[in-house]
């Protein structure tokens, strides 16, 4: 790596598309066909495949692709501590299609669990990359058990006091994280795309302030030599999205504020609004990154070069342009379903991301 400012101008949100094969192992061990130590196998092979998929693709920021989950946050949450998955009666409604029917609720007092999943995973992630690139890691935010998680389910008298579990939690699984070896882990958090969404709810002051407090807190825990990044979703699932809503009402907080070393935003299209938002970063002493989601993960098509260009020119007027960096607006498959789209489609998205960032940044 010759850069080593993270993310770099070039950077991915994180999921990809899920191969065929592990497609059909995690069918057959659902069926009772396959063993847990027999799909452990196939995603550890599946997984080395993908990661060379990244390298040949020109990316240098490595991740498994999610590609042990069913859902890019519920299979994190449920191992912790006082959290288990449920059945609803619905899943989660985007527009004209439905998740699955699975979700979190609050079963007893939140903690971080030594021994969840996920610190293995990470390890065999940075086992397999090794010094070919750059691993991240990504997981849901702390924010993610504000909402639409069940808290209120008599274990807790109130959300504060439910929010302070959750933070020390989560201050437990960034040195969890550090411990085993990870310098870069990503929050994924929709909770902040929801504010925007509902900003005009007589609630939304004080939830934004209890974002804001679980991001501060936990992020007052992280080592020096530890990247935390952020992206901000909308809802990411069959290629819909579940929010709308520009950044104004939350960039005092999120941008102003918090102290995260990057901020991947999705602005692919007019649901997010525009620039100027970007403006309250000066008002932050802790200057991170600020990665533009330019390039949809939702759909096939590459958007014009020269468009996206001038988009880039036009942050420059709010943020500088070494501050700024290119990325998907999502990640491909936030749930293993994947957006609609092929794998060689998903590819030609990631590296239109490093050929633009190398004729905008140059090399990382």
């Amino acid at each position: 790596m010759t850069s080593k400012t993270l993310p770099f101008h070039a950077d991915t949100v994180g999921s990809y598309l899920r191969s065929q094969p592990l497609k059909e192992a995690r069918a057959k061990f659902a069926a009772g066909e396959l063993s847990r130590e027999q799909l452990t196998e196939v995603e550890d092979q599946e997984i080395a495949k993908l990661i060379q998929a990244q390298l040949d693709a020109g990316i240098q920021v490595i991740t498994d692709g999610e590609y042990r989950r069913a859902f890019w946050h519920i299979d994190f949450l449920e191992h912790l501590n006082g959290i288990e998955g449920y059945h609803p009666e619905h899943g989660y409604k985007f527009n004209g299609v439905e998740t699955k029917p699975y979700n979190t609720r609050c079963c007893g007092k939140v903690s971080w669990n030594p021994n969840h999943p996920f610190i293995e995973h990470f390890k065999k992630l940075k086992d397999i990359v090794g010094d070919r690139g750059v691993v991240k890691y990504t997981i849901p935010s702390p924010n993610q058990l504000m909402y639409p998680i069940q808290w209120d389910t008599g274990v807790y008298a109130t959300r504060a006091e439910f929010a302070k579990d959750v933070q020390q939690a989560y201050k437990d699984a960034i040195k969890a994280f550090y411990d085993a070896g990870c310098r870069y882990l990503q929050f994924d958090d929709v909770y902040w795309g929801s504010l925007c969404n509902n900003h005009l709810k007589p609630e939304f002051e004080a939830d934004k302030a209890q974002a804001l407090e679980n991001i501060q807190v936990v992020l007052a825990a992280k080592p020096a030599d530890m990247v935390i990044t952020t992206h901000v979703c909308r809802g990411n699932f069959r290629s819909t999205y579940l929010l709308t809503g520009a950044y104004d009402p939350i960039a005092d907080a999120l941008f102003g504020q918090t102290q995260y070393d990057g901020y991947f935003l999705e602005y692919d299209d007019e649901r997010s609004g525009g620039f100027e938002p970007l403006k309250h970063f000066a008002n932050n002493p802790h200057k991170g990154r600020v990665v533009l989601g330019l390039i949809s993960s939702k759909f096939p098509e590459l958007e014009d070069k020269a468009a996206i260009k001038a988009r880039i020119e036009e942050a420059t007027k709010y943020i500088p342009l070494e501050q700024l960096c290119l990325s998907p607006q999502c990640g491909f498959a936030s749930t293993e379903e994947g957006n609609i789209m092929t794998e060689a489609q998903q590819w030609a998205k990631v590296r239109y991301v490093e050929e633009i960032a190398k004729e905008v940044w140059g090399e990382d």
